[in-house]
């Protein structure tokens, strides 16, 4: 099966490299772990286009082995990953494979009750990349709470948190709890999906109450200090390993009019706004595959280039709210700066004031500080790699 040829023209563009992670193996690759597991079940598979096994596709993988795959499962930005963020996704047939596509991401649709009965197990494949506001592990949740709910197996295919390094961020507020936070965690959980799975069992958030079946095919050859670089774009906006790492940091300009660089060519790796003031850099969002209506469309904005930054530098930081807070300066737009979308993002519902009162990145990081702490610990008996 072939990714869709809009990923694969990123996949080149931006030097993502398979080749540099032969020395991981991710659950889906471990074929002698599941197959005799899977054999004679009917399969419900939630992924998308980053379900690789090197250059074929998981469900590939899985009807090459024998496995009988009965539905997909898509998540936000479709199956083929090709849909803007948020987005609707309908449901369908996947052309290449002939198999049925039920849309995870579809409001107003039916909902996954109505396609239980076809199948007896559900098998998670998908790259996330270890941020608390990013979609992926909600579904994965939801799926689970379904699986318990109907009494089906749950299995998840392993794979590595690019961001896996690093905890940091406060804590998500239930009253804030959104389609862009689900769970008790911090923005950067260092978790992969597989020690996700494991702890939302573990910690009660299940809230079905009922068991789930669980299964999880770690990856060999991984830690949590392995700087994993993706093979495949994990979604239309997140291009490049750079915009992965400043995504911790970038994501709340989402909650703002300020351009985070979406209909540009370096999206989470910059941002900026027309009235921004003091900026020597300028950039125009246009309407783009992936971005199709992005803040500020066709409006020249001044701003900042994130690119020059180094890897290293962003990692450490963790999640640094400085670039947040010189926009909320630089556009002198007062409280107009705020949507009610930033407290979900955030988490939290003292942030905005503490930057309208002129608080410092680092005065702010240190109001999470002991509560990451704390989370460290709480995760410790779920993870399956060191750290």
């Amino acid at each position: 099966m072939k990714i869709s040829y809009f990923l694969i023209g990123l996949f080149v563009m931006t030097g993502l490299c398979a080749a540099a992670q032969q020395e991981v193996t991710i659950g889906a690759a471990r074929t002698d772990q599941y197959v005799e597991q899977l054999q004679g079940k009917r399969i419900a598979l939630f992924s998308n286009h980053t379900g690789v096994v090197g250059d074929r596709h998981t469900v590939d993988v899985m009807l090459s082995n024998g496995l009988n795959v009965t539905l997909l499962l898509s998540p936000e930005h479709g199956f083929r990953g090709t849909a803007d963020a948020g987005e609707h996704v309908a449901s369908g047939v996947d052309a290449q494979t002939g198999i049925a596509v039920f849309s995870l991401y579809n409001p107003g649709g039916p909902g996954i009750e109505s396609v239980v009965d076809q199948f007896d197990v559900i098998v998670c494949d998908i790259q996330d990349v270890g941020l608390r506001f990013y979609t992926y592990y909600c579904t994965m949740l939801k799926l689970m709470r379904t699986a318990s709910t109907n009494d089906k197996a749950f299995v998840v295919f392993d794979r590595p948190n690019p961001n896996g390094m690093t905890v940091d961020g406060p804590i998500l507020d239930m009253q804030y709890e959104s389609g862009v936070g689900r769970l008790p965690i911090p923005i950067l959980h260092g978790l992969t999906l597989g020690e996700m799975a494991q702890m939302i069992i573990g910690e009660g958030w299940l809230k079905t109450g009922k068991d789930l079946s669980l299964t999880v095919i770690p990856c060999l050859g991984y830690t949590h200090q392995t700087r994993y670089t993706l093979p495949v774009v994990p979604s239309p906006n997140l291009r490049t390993m750079h915009a992965i790492y400043l995504y911790a940091s970038t994501c709340y300009f989402e909650g703002t009019p300020v351009s985070l660089g979406r209909g540009t060519d370096a999206p989470f790796e910059i941002y900026g706004h027309p009235d921004y003031r003091g900026g020597t850099f300028e950039f125009t969002p246009r309407s783009v595959p992936g971005a199709k209506n992005p803040p500020q469309l066709n409006k020249l904005c001044h701003g900042v280039d994130l690119r020059g930054i180094p890897d290293e530098d962003i990692i450490a930081r963790g999640v640094d709210l400085s670039y947040l807070i010189d926009a909320y300066h630089a556009t002198n737009l007062g409280e107009a700066f705020f949507t009610r979308f930033f407290e979900k993002l955030i988490g939290r519902g003292d942030i905005r004031q503490m930057i309208i009162d002129g608080k410092s990145a680092d005065e702010i990081k240190a109001t999470w500080a002991d509560e990451v702490e704390r989370f460290k610990e709480q995760r410790r008996p779920y993870l399956l790699y060191a750290e």
